[in-house]
């Protein structure tokens, strides 16, 4: 079975980091069929391992948890985030690069 595991990005809905200390193992399923249920119409899949996200507190664990699974996976680094670190006073800085205009 394959597996990814990666740590998530912050949510666009959301200002701090919240929840994205963990690492996420996930299935993928590239050969999962999906079909109308005949009855109700209904999307129905064959296998439901797709739904299924283990939650890891290090990258260490998710590893040797796939490892010991016998998992096929990915590891999938994060990128880390460029702060730009600035003042409210260098909005009137004399050499500031753009002028400034009100």
């Amino acid at each position: 079975m394959e597996a990814r595991i990666y740590k998530p990005a912050k949510s666009a809905m959301q200002s701090g980091r919240g929840n994205t200390k963990e690492w996420i193992l996930e299935f993928v399923n590239p050969g999962a069929h999906r079909r109308p249920d005949p009855l109700m119409g209904w999307v129905s899949i064959d296998d439901t391992s797709g739904q299924v996200r283990l939650h890891f507190d290090t990258r260490e664990q998710a590893i040797a948890y796939a490892e010991r699974e016998g998992f096929n996976f990915t590891v999938q680094e994060p990128r880390e985030r460029k702060r730009l670190i600035k003042s409210y006073a260098e909005n009137f800085s004399a050499d500031r690069k753009q002028p400034w205009t009100h």
